[in-house]
């Protein structure tokens, strides 16, 4: 049997606890795990071009990422993406054939991805089972802090 390959789209929550658990029990059974975060940029900064101080914000939090999810079993690995989020699926669909997608968010409330419809516009667009996992990292920094 073919491995099951897992595309997760996160960004400030990629490490987040929600996303963590979720990923470890849809992994258990040695999945392989592709992490992609867009690389989210100030308008301002998108207006001129400049993309570096947003790279190395997703670069950092991926690696924080992949070595949790590394360390608890699970294989896998990550890529800075597009911007938009749904680009960023399509951009990682073409090397990465996945059998589902995780779309990692905030709550509802501080969700800037949600605003925008990102879940539905990527279950509109991609023929691939999607899931949403709600990552609330308030909650998680007042319960460990």
């Amino acid at each position: 049997m073919a491995e099951r390959r897992i595309l997760v789209v996160a960004n400030e929550t990629v490490a987040g606890r929600e996303l963590l658990d979720d990923l470890k029990a849809r992994a258990a059974d040695g999945a392989e795990v592709l992490v992609v975060a867009p690389a989210l940029n100030t308008r301002l900064r998108h207006l001129f071009a400049d993309v570096d101080k947003a790279r190395e914000g997703a670069e950092h939090r991926l690696a924080e990422s992949i070595e949790h999810l590394q360390a608890s079993g699970i294989h896998a690995r990550g890529a800075v993406g597009d911007s938009d989020p749904v680009r960023a699926i399509e951009d990682a669909l073409f090397e990465f054939d996945a059998d589902e997608i995780v779309i990692s968010t905030h709550p509802r409330e501080r969700s800037n991805w949600l605003e925008k419809k990102t879940v539905e516009r990527a279950e509109e667009k991609f023929d691939v089972p999607i899931t949403h996992v709600v990552v609330d990292l308030e909650r998680d920094w007042a319960e460990t802090g």
